[in-house]
């Protein structure tokens, strides 16, 4: 299960301010920063079935030390107050997005593979077509808060509709749960929203993409 919670910040600068701050820098446990640049393209069948069904599917192009290509897939759940929980399987892909491929790679010591089946009910590999594209910088580092592991992801980009006449910026920051209580993760929120300003996103980029694209 997924834990996490999203918040969105005012602008790029201020977002890259609590990146730097001595509230995380005191808390970090990583080597350091990592940067990266994704791409992500959002698969679904042309009358949105997984969509339907409270899932989604993206192909993610992560360009970072090494360029590879990783499938996720997200069932159920929801989002409340900004704090996220939804089934996720996550697989590095060799190209193109394969359904049995898929199932047989996701890894079965965490959610459920057995979901995987009602996700993809009826629906073949070639059904599959993109409905929406974004892509954004990351920057992660990990966080140890008590005895919670958590990831910070600084995300900064810009959303287009099809013919790139409206925009909406990405500025937003991502704190999984990796390991330990949710009661710690929503104190580091808490302590982020105090000093930045940053408020509860309950939406997520898949949701803001694919909204945006639907405006022409």
């Amino acid at each position: 299960m997924e834990t996490e919670v999203k918040l969105n910040f005012k602008n790029t600068e201020r977002l890259m301010e609590a990146a730097t701050s001595e509230l995380f820098k005191g808390i970090t446990v990583s080597s350091g920063p990592k940067t990266m640049t994704l791409e992500n393209y959002y698969l679904d069948t042309t009358d949105m079935k997984i969509l339907n069904r409270n899932g989604s599917v993206r192909k993610r192009i992560v360009k970072c030390d090494e360029t590879y290509i990783e499938g996720t897939v997200k069932y159920g759940g929801g989002a409340s107050s900004g704090l996220h929980k939804r089934y996720e399987w996550n697989v590095r892909l060799n190209g193109d997005f394969s359904i049995e491929e898929f199932k047989k790679d996701a890894p079965s010591d965490g959610d459920p593979i057995e979901l995987l089946d009602e996700v993809f009910e009826g629906i073949g590999s070639s059904d599959l077509k993109p409905l929406c594209f974004n892509s954004f910088q990351r920057t992660i580092c990990k966080l140890k808060v008590n005895d919670s592991l958590i990831e910070a992801c600084f995300d900064s980009g810009v959303i287009y509709n099809s013919d790139k006449s409206i925009s909406e910026d990405i500025c937003e920051l991502e704190l999984e749960l990796i390991s330990g209580s949710v009661d710690d993760l929503m104190c580091i929120a808490e302590r982020a929203m105090d000093s930045f300003d940053c408020l509860p996103l309950d939406k997520s980029k898949f949701q803001r993409t694919l909204e945006l694209a639907k405006r022409g």
